[in-house]
C-alpha cells in the first residue's frame, strides 16, 4: 500500500474555500500532531486509528456477479509456488476485480471513455473526514435510497455533536455509513440485492462544496441495475461539463458500530496499481476539538 504522512515541520493543504493545516512536533509523532479546520484546532489520537477496509480474500465483500477472488500456487517447469506442496517459497497468481471485491478506490477514469488511472490522483496525505451513519430513505418501489433530507439530518446531527454551526464548511473528505450496520455486510455478497445508493443530488451538493473524496460502505453510489446511467458518478465527478480528475470514490469499507460519527483525520492509502480503480485501506484517526485557532 502507499502510505502517507509527514514526520517533520507543520505543512498545509490547500483546500476549496481556504486552508487547513496539520502541524506536528519534529520529534516522535505521539501526542502532539493537531490540525486545523473550521476555525478550530483540532487534536489527533495518532495511535488508535480504525482500519475501515474489508480485504480482498474468499470472506470479502463482493459484488457484480463476480466469482470469489483466487488465488493460486505457480507451476511451471517443475516449480511450484507453494511451501506445503515442496516448494521452497509461497509464490501465487492473484485474480480478483478492484470493483467487484473489498475495498477500493477509484477515480473519473471508471465512466470515461479514455481509462485513467486512480494512481495518478494526488490524494492527500492526510484530510479531515466526517463520518456521518444514514439511514436510507425507503422509496415506493422498495428501493432505499440515501436522499437530500437523510443526508442533511445526519451531517446536522454531526455538526450539533462536535458543536460546530449548521453551516460549517464541509471537509475534503466524508464517509458515509449507511444503517443498519451489522457486521454481515462486510462478508456479503451484493449481487442482484439491489442495495442502497445515493440520490445523485447529494454527491452533485458535496462536490460543489467541495468535498473531493466520498467514502461509503455500500458496493456502489449508483443503483445495481440503473441502465448504465450511473447518475451519482457522474454528479460527483462532474463529467463531462468540469471532470474533476482529482477526486476519488472508495466503496466497501466497513466502519465498526462502536466508532461514532464525527471529524476524523483521514490516510486514505491506495495500492499503486495503473487502473481505475485499486485496492485501499482508509485509516480514520480520531479527533477532538481542542481551542479556537
Amino acid at each position: 500500500m502507499r502510505k502517507g504522512g509527514p514526520t517533520g515541520s507543520p505543512f498545509f493543504f490547500a483546500h476549496g474555500r481556504g486552508c487547513w493545516g496539520v502541524g506536528l512536533s519534529s520529534a516522535a509523532m505521539t501526542s502532539q500532531f493537531s490540525f486545523v479546520w473550521a476555525g478550530w484546532r483540532w487534536a489527533v489520537a495518532v495511535d488508535a486509528p480504525v482500519d475501515a477496509s474489508c480485504a480482498v480474500g474468499p470472506v470479502g465483500p463482493r459484488a457484480w456477479y463476480v466469482e470469489a477472488p483466487r488465488f493460486e500456487p505457480v507451476r511451471a517447469n517443475g516449480f511450484v509456488g507453494a511451501v506445503a506442496e515442496g516448494g521452497s517459497v509461497n509464490f501465487r497468481d492473484l485474480a480478483f476485480n478492484p470493483h467487484g471485491h473489498g475495498t477500493h478506490t477509484e477515480c473519473l477514469g471508471h465512466i470515461t471513455p479514455e481509462v485513467r488511472s486512480v494512481n495518478a490522483c494526488r490524494i492527500p496525505a492526510w484530510m479531515p473526514c466526517l463520518l456521518v451513519s444514514v439511514v436510507p430513505d425507503v422509496l415506493a418501489d422498495g428501493d432505499h435510497v440515501l436522499g437530500q433530507r437523510a443526508v442533511q439530518r445526519a451531517v446536522g446531527a454531526a455538526w450539533e455533536a462536535l458543536g460546530l454551526p449548521s453551516d460549517a464548511p464541509m471537509p475534503p473528505a466524508v464517509a458515509v455509513r449507511t444503517l443498519p450496520n451489522e457486521g454481515g455486510k462486510a462478508r456479503r455478497n451484493w449481487s442482484d440485492t439491489n442495495p442502497a445508493y445515493f440520490e445523485s443530488g447529494v454527491l452533485a451538493g458535496w462536490a460543489a462544496a467541495g468535498v473531493d473524496h466520498l467514502l461509503t460502505d455500500l458496493p456502489s453510489v449508483d443503483r445495481e441495475r440503473d441502465g448504465g446511467v450511473l447518475a451519482g458518478h457522474h454528479a460527483f465527478w462532474c463529467v463531462p461539463a468540469a471532470p474533476r480528475f482529482h477526486a476519488t470514490i472508495t466503496e466497501f469499507l466497513y466502519v465498526p458500530n462502536d466508532v461514532p460519527d464525527g471529524l476524523y483525520l483521514l490516510n486514505l492509502q491506495t495500492a499503486a496499481m495503473e487502473n481505475d480503480a485499486t485496492p485501499s485501506r482508509p485509516l480514520f484517526f480520531p479527533c477532538s476539538k481542542s481551542i479556537p485557532a
